[in-house]
């Protein structure tokens, strides 16, 4: 069983904070969300939310927590008045969503984020913001399980003794795209048939055995 940084009580307050901050900072202060994320996975202040501070949970409203996270990580922004809608928007839903996740899982607000950016959960919300919040933070979990794992690029070179640099000297695949395919931010499936082409024959593999699933 988790033991979780704060008890459930505070999490539907807590959720309403993030939910609020998110909303304000991307809608009113026209911060884009994945400058916002990246504010708040740095924050020594987004650290106290997920401790359970209660200053930071219950003790302040999203607009406050938003400029604090934003004050402290020296991201440059034109103040506004607070702002609160009681229509909540996709931000908003993606602020109340992470807030679940985050005290959910039991993992800092930057482990989430390094791997779903802020900009991915708000578009989550058409197909997740009518499910029960457990569905999304299930796939969540699928999501950053797939992300820690090693791809198959990855281990199929290691398997061949090779290092990222010899695998593009035999290939003739750019170092920078093999680095891109085994951190997952360039999908190796839509790529050219004559680049898995090059990688399989260097790794004495199957096209095939590249591909993720």
């Amino acid at each position: 069983m988790e033991i979780r940084a704060y008890d459930d009580l505070y999490l539907n307050t807590a959720q309403n904070i993030l939910g609020h901050a998110t909303d304000f900072a991307v809608l009113t202060l026209n911060i884009e969300p994945d400058i916002f994320g990246k504010a708040l996975s740095v924050s020594s202040a987004s650290k106290q939310f997920a401790n359970g501070n209660p200053r930071y949970v219950a003790g302040m409203n999203g607009c406050e927590f938003a400029r604090e996270v934003l004050t402290e990580t020296c991201t440059p922004f034109q103040n506004a008045e607070d702002e609160m809608y009681l229509d909540k928007s996709p931000e908003f839903w993606a602020g109340w969503a992470l807030a679940f996740y985050q005290w959910y899982s039991c993992r800092s607000f930057m482990d989430i984020l390094r791997i779903v950016p802020l900009s991915q959960i708000i578009n989550m919300y058409t197909v997740y913001h009518e499910m029960d919040i457990k569905r999304f933070a299930e796939h969540m979990d699928d999501l950053i399980k797939y992300a820690s794992s090693d791809s198959r690029l990855k281990k199929l070179r290691i398997n061949s003794g090779l290092s990222q640099s010899e695998l593009a000297s035999i290939s003739g695949v750019a170092l920078r795209q093999i680095q891109l395919f085994e951190q997952r931010q360039r999908d190796i499936n839509k790529t050219s048939a004559i680049t898995l082409l090059r990688l399989s024959k260097a790794l004495h593999c199957h096209m095939e055995d590249l591909i993720e699933f």
